[in-house]
C-alpha cells in the first residue's frame, strides 16, 4: 500500500516497467524519483537487474533501489550495492494530529509559488536552478496543497500535502533557519491537514529519516506512529 501511496505522492517524471519493478527517472533530482521500486519479484532476477542497470547507465545515473529488508536486499548487498538512508514511514489520522497540535492559520495554495519554492529549496534543495525546475515538475505531478507561514521577513515555513484519495502525504516541511524552535513546523503541519480535511483527507503518511531526532519528536507529539520502513541500495552504473 505505501509503495503506491508514495509513488502517487512524489511522482517521477518517467517510469519504465521492468518485470514487476518500476524504474523511475527524474534527472537525478531526489532519490525517491530516481530509484527502482520493486513491486513484486521478477520472473528472471538477473535479467531484471541487468535491464535496470542498463537503463540507469543510459541516463548517466547511479542505480538506486528503494526497498525494505528482503531477499532482494541481500542480493544487492552481495552485488556491491551500498546501504543508505534508513527511513521510517509514519501514519496518523487527521483528527488525531489536529487535536494534538491545535489549529494554526497558514496560507494554502494548490500550486507552489516562487517564494514557497525558494524557501524549500534553500533549506532542503540540492542542485542548481535546473535541478529546482525538475523538482517543481515532480511537485506538481499530482494534486497537492502547499502551505506557507510568513513573518515580517517573508516566508518562514512551508510544507506540501499530496492528495491521494482519503490519504494525504506530508512532504517538504521546511522552516527558515532563523525561525526555527518557534513551533512553525507543527503550525505548518496543522495548517496543511486542516486544509486537507476539505479535500477528504482523513489520514496521512510521512517519511522521516531514522536519524532525524528533531523531526521525529515533532511527529511523535503530533500523534504519528511507525507503520513501515525502507532504505536505499545504490551503486554507480
Amino acid at each position: 500500500m505505501f509503495d503506491e501511496l508514495m509513488r502517487a505522492g512524489w511522482p517521477a517524471l518517467e517510469e519504465v516497467a521492468v518485470d514487476g519493478w518500476v524504474a523511475r527517472f527524474s534527472g537525478g533530482v531526489t532519490q525517491r524519483a530516481n530509484s527502482v521500486m520493486p513491486l513484486c519479484a521478477p520472473h528472471d532476477l538477473d535479467h531484471a537487474l541487468r535491464h535496470v542497470e542498463r537503463l540507469y547507465a543510459e541516463r548517466g545515473l547511479p542505480v538506486v533501489f528503494q526497498l525494505d529488508r528482503s531477499d532482494l536486499d541481500r542480493v544487492l548487498d552481495v552485488r556491491g550495492y551500498e546501504f543508505g538512508l534508513p527511513t521510517l514511514i509514519q501514519t496518523a489520522h487527521t483528527d488525531t494530529v489536529l487535536a494534538a497540535l491545535g489549529t494554526h492559520d497558514a496560507d494554502i495554495a494548490e500550486a507552489p509559488g516562487t517564494d514557497w519554492l525558494d524557501l524549500w529549496w534553500a533549506v532542503d534543495g540540492r542542485g542548481d536552478a535546473d535541478a529546482l525546475a525538475i523538482a517543481a515538475k515532480i511537485l506538481t505531478g499530482g494534486p497537492a496543497l502547499y502551505a506557507t507561514i510568513r513573518d515580517e521577513h517573508g516566508p518562514a515555513a512551508v510544507g506540501r500535502l499530496a492528495l491521494v484519495g482519503d490519504w494525504g502525504g506530508v512532504y517538504c516541511l521546511a522552516v527558515r533557519p532563523d525561525a526555527r524552535r518557534s513551533g512553525l513546523g507543527g503550525a505548518v503541519l496543522s495548517g496543511l491537514l486542516a486544509a486537507g480535511l476539505d479535500h477528504g483527507v482523513t489520514r496521512s503518511w510521512l517519511q522521516v529519516r531514522q536519524e532525524n531526532a528533531t523531526a521525529r519528536r515533532l511527529y511523535q507529539r503530533a500523534g504519528y506512529v511507525d507503520a513501515a520502513r525502507y532504505h536505499y541500495r545504490s551503486r554507480r552504473s
